[in-house]
């Protein structure tokens, strides 16, 4: 049975992406900080090198997955950023690449944070990044460290643009306002909702990491987008509908980000060509899942 090392597994993102490998017969081991639905799951500080290099030895495996990571925009340890996604990262390669028998394939999942705010329509890989906050500069100065191990392990980078889904923390935005609605509240406190992004639906996410991770493409970066933005606008007027009534919006100044990003849609057209992938569940069908499970249904 194949070995797959899932970092980051008790993470929103993290928990799909094991069950995902248990059903393609893998067996997976995770880090992280709970239980999870891996075979087994270890606890590692990624910033320490020897538990890095103590646990990759233990697990030797075949394919890496590589979603830990600090991503909430607004953490207040600028610092932690670079500790855990620039040299956490680093470490991990480092332990990979002394191993005897290497991994086969090993994802790395950036952010398409990094592009920053250019005026285009759809963004591809070709566009030149420009990050505007402490996470987006992390993962950009992860990208390029990671590239210094393209000819020692088989990396394929991927930059997400937002995606969401069930289960997802109301520390971000959908899921905070999907809970507003499934806990009734008659009022939501939110920054500017003219803001645009590009909106995936976690299980779509995975089955692109998987489609990169199943092809033998390496050494380059793939958007995982769905190729269409959503202003925050339109996801409130699609809650409405969906939960019965109108809530009273408050944008709250303390909310409004100095250094907002105002549009966001990125191009999937590389991911297609090398995957043959496509997304399969609309922004209505992912925030139908996600009300359904906040309210327990």
């Amino acid at each position: 049975m194949p070995i797959a090392l899932v970092t980051g597994a008790s993470g929103f993102t993290g928990r799909y992406m094991v069950e995902a490998l248990v059903k393609q017969g893998f067996k997976v081991v995770g880090l992280g900080s709970k239980p999870t639905a891996a075979s087994e799951t270890l606890a590692c500080d990624l910033t320490d090198l020897g538990a890095v290099n103590e646990c990759v030895e233990r697990v030797s495996p075949d394919w890496v997955v590589h979603l830990a990571a600090l991503s909430f925009v607004g953490h207040e340890d600028q610092k932690a950023f670079y500790d855990v996604n620039v040299f956490g990262t680093l470490n991990l390669l480092q332990a990979l690449s002394s191993l005897g028998k290497k991994p086969s394939r090993i994802l790395v999942a950036s952010s398409a944070n990094v592009y920053g705010t250019p005026d285009i329509g759809e963004i591809d890989e070709g566009v030149g990044p420009s990050p505007v906050n402490h996470y987006a500069c992390s993962k950009l100065a992860m990208e390029h460290m990671v590239a210094t191990w393209f000819e020692k392990l088989p990396i394929i980078i991927a930059r997400p643009f937002n995606y969401t889904g069930p289960h997802q923390t109301s520390r971000f935005l959908v899921p905070k306002i999907v809970n507003h609605f499934a806990e009734k509240s008659p009022e939501i406190e939110l920054g500017n909702i003219d803001v645009s992004r590009d909106f995936s639906d976690v299980r779509d996410v995975i089955n692109a990491y998987l489609a990169l991770l199943k092809n033998d493409v390496c050494s380059t970066v793939v958007n995982i987008s769905s190729g269409s933005d959503t202003a925050l606008r339109t996801i409130i007027e699609k809650m409405n509908n969906l939960a019965g009534y109108e809530i009273e919006v408050k944008v709250n100044p303390a909310f409004v980000r100095s250094n907002e990003i105002p549009r966001l849609c990125g191009s999937n057209q590389r991911l297609k060509q090398l995957t043959g992938w496509h997304p399969e569940y609309s922004l209505d069908e992912t925030l139908q899942d996600m009300f359904a499970t906040a309210r327990g249904v």
